[in-house]
């Protein structure tokens, strides 16, 4: 005979804000991204001198961080592949995964997008891009704590993960 997995609290009614599930924070996660994809690049103050100056260093931003965008979100999504849903909600089956990338940051799949925003800002110096990346990361802590607000009530053990793992910036936030 196997056992069940552990099943969740129901969600809570629905909310003009996230959802029972948080349909809405995926919503208006979609709609970030695709304005940071589309904002044109602004900075009105950036001199032409620095901007070829800094060419070889921002080149080198944007690589390295892409890079590490791309670790931490492949890597997250293979752990957890099983229980990655696009809504904050934990699935009915989901186990609490600390290990791996998720020994570094309690939220790779977010970390890894404020990281490939920033590589970008990095790379175009774009003041428009800093606002929405700033808005993003402001978006993903809302989010992310919501999600460990259901997360800590499917597994109590969640607490004690939280205590000792970054939420969002490894080894920082």
């Amino acid at each position: 005979m196997t056992a069940e997995p552990k099943r969740g609290p129901t969600p809570e009614p629905a909310s003009a804000w996230h959802g029972p599930r948080g349909e809405w924070l995926v919503a208006i996660q979609f709609l970030l991204f695709f304005a940071f994809i589309l904002a044109p690049r602004w900075n009105p103050w950036l001199a032409r001198d620095f901007w070829e100056w800094s060419q070889p260093v921002r080149l080198t931003l944007l690589v390295s961080l892409g890079l590490a965008a791309f670790g931490l979100g492949a890597f997250g999504a293979l752990r957890i592949r099983r229980y990655l849903t696009p809504l904050p909600y934990p699935v009915d089956h989901s186990r609490l995964v600390t290990h791996g990338v998720y020994g570094i940051v309690r939220h790779p799949p977010y970390s890894s997008q404020l990281l490939a925003a920033l590589g970008w800002f990095c790379y175009t110096l774009s003041l428009s891009h800093l606002a929405l990346l700033i808005a993003g990361f402001l978006f993903f802590d809302y989010k992310a704590g919501k999600e460990e607000g259901w997360l800590t009530e499917w597994h109590p053990s969640y607490a004690d993960y939280a205590r000792r793992v970054p939420k969002l910036v490894p080894w920082v936030y």
